[in-house]
């Protein structure tokens, strides 16, 4: 649900409840991070990097990034470099401790699992976030956005500590490139003479959108796939694009038709759990997927407007008034994410989906999370497609995004029909959750918000004579229509045969 909305506060609520909670690992060190640089003020960051199981490092981290007090108002948080196939050893480590401490604060007070979400597309930080997630008990990955066929393998070997490596996707590279993480590098010097424990290997859940991706991910990934989350064009977030030729609706947005639509039986002839997504937040559909055959659904939305939730309250506020008077509207956005995914956005005043405000802002990258690694020959110029690259040539990897300045982007043999409506997702998504950046100027980046399609559908959950709800009520509500005969709604396995 985006950089820092499924948090751990949101997380542990719904986990303490019975289901299986998850938060988002997107930027996370970047969130831990500002939380720090804002004084952890409740002292919860503190607390999760109490529990980390090497003292030495969560201590260089904690003198690193903490500021006493928290910065000034006006100050812009501390920046740090942007991840590159090969991390320095100081970034290596706040992702390895922020995903740690977001997953053991979420599983605090209770016995549930807790999982973590991860995107494909964002590869620099995968092996070291899985690994601080690991190490914080985390008993569910979820991935999606792109084909993630060598996770599996990755938690195997990680969950006994071992090296891990996993395929960086780069444009016109002329053969195969890897990250590497040899998790030994980093243990304690006490850990690395008594031996650390083998961890727990998380369950893997393979976020996909059609049944071609999901028989795919069974047969071709390099380990035990447990489960689908089969995700529709409704959901919040990132789209999979429209199967087949690109076509537009009248008001711009992408068209889905019938090759869209999942053959729920072939997806139950694959034989594993599954979970439905992408607007089954209510009683009725919940119903219709168990009816289908899924394990239960998952649920954006109606949870990312909730009292836990990361979303900054003022922004939460703006939406849940315009939910009341049915005016909230939701645009499935072709150009906004410079994936090239279609993204859902909220259009709010003050925020990135305003025309005006978007042209405001000056274009930049300095976050750089979806960023696209590219090939650059000795020459210092980007790679042609098709283009041979001589034996030993001293090529290297480039890092370019379609929301950047034009120039740079074009320097970098980006195409200048790749820039148009690119909007910066990671300084917005972090201005979602009250931690935008502070710009020389003293302004502050503005947010753009994301949701399903059944935004103005979240009256349902708000309790009358109130302008707010929680994640309770989004439970109960939810759960309002089981009957002791449904199957397992959750993911976490203690929850067997209960509704």
């Amino acid at each position: 649900m985006g950089a820092g909305v499924s948090n751990w506060r949101l997380a542990q609520a719904v986990a303490r409840l019975g289901q299986l909670g998850v938060v988002s690992s997107t930027a996370i060190d970047q969130i831990f991070l500002r939380r720090l640089g804002n004084g952890d003020p409740d002292g919860s960051m503190r607390a999760g990097l109490e529990m980390f199981p090497f003292p030495q490092m969560a201590r260089r981290v904690w003198q690193e990034y903490f500021v006493p007090g928290g910065k000034a108002a006006q100050q812009p948080f501390r920046a740090t470099p942007m991840h590159t196939q090969n991390d320095a050893r100081k970034l290596v480590e706040l992702c390895i401790v922020s995903n740690f401490v977001e997953v053991a604060l979420a599983r605090m007070g209770h016995s549930h699992a807790i999982g973590i979400n991860l995107l494909e597309k964002v590869q620099t930080v995968h092996l070291p976030s899985l690994y601080g997630a690991m190490l914080a008990g985390v008993g569910y990955v979820l991935m999606g956005a792109g084909i993630p066929l060598h996770i599996p393998g990755v938690l195997d070997r990680l969950a006994v500590h071992e090296p891990a490596e996993y395929r960086l996707s780069v444009t016109d590279a002329p053969a195969p490139v890897h990250m590497r993480f040899d998790p030994r590098q980093f243990l304690g010097e006490e850990w690395r003479q008594a031996g650390l424990p083998a961890l727990d290997r998380p369950k893997f859940l393979a976020i996909v959108s059609s049944n071609a991706l999901a028989a795919t991910m069974l047969k071709r990934s390099n380990g035990r796939v447990d489960g689908l989350v089969v995700e529709t064009h409704r959901a919040g977030g990132h789209n999979a694009p429209p199967r087949g030729r690109e076509q537009r609706t009248s008001s711009g947005e992408p068209l889905y038709g019938e090759r869209d639509q999942v053959d729920f039986a072939a997806l139950r002839a694959l034989g594993v759990p599954f979970w439905l997504a992408g607007n089954y937040g209510s009683p009725e559909r919940l119903r219709e997927a168990l009816e289908l055959g899924a394990t239960g659904i998952q649920v954006g939305t109606p949870f990312a407007f909730a009292e836990e939730s990361g979303i900054d309250p003022v922004l939460r506020r703006a939406v849940l008034e315009r939910v009341r008077s049915g005016a909230a509207e939701v645009f499935t956005d072709p150009l906004a994410s410079p994936t090239g995914f279609p993204f859902k956005v909220v259009r709010l005043n003050e925020t990135l989906s305003e025309p005006d405000a978007y042209s405001a802002r000056e274009r930049l990258c300095d976050l750089g999370y979806l960023r696209e690694p590219y090939w650059i020959n000795e020459s210092g110029t980007a790679a042609q497609s098709g283009a041979a690259t001589p034996t030993g040539s001293a090529s290297r990897i480039g890092y370019r995004c379609p929301a950047e300045p034009v120039s740079a982007y074009l320097a970098k043999g980006g195409q200048m029909s790749e820039t148009a409506g690119r909007k910066c997702l990671c300084n917005a998504l972090l201005a979602n959750i009250g931690l935008a950046q502070r710009r020389h100027d003293g302004l502050a980046e503005l947010p753009l918000l994301t949701a399903g399609d059944g935004l103005n559908d979240l009256t349902r959950f708000l309790p009358a004579n109130r302008t707010s709800y929680t994640a309770a009520d989004v439970l109960a509500h939810l759960l309002s229509q089981c009957s002791p005969s449904d199957p397992v709604l959750s993911a976490d396995e203690s929850n067997a045969g209960s509704c």
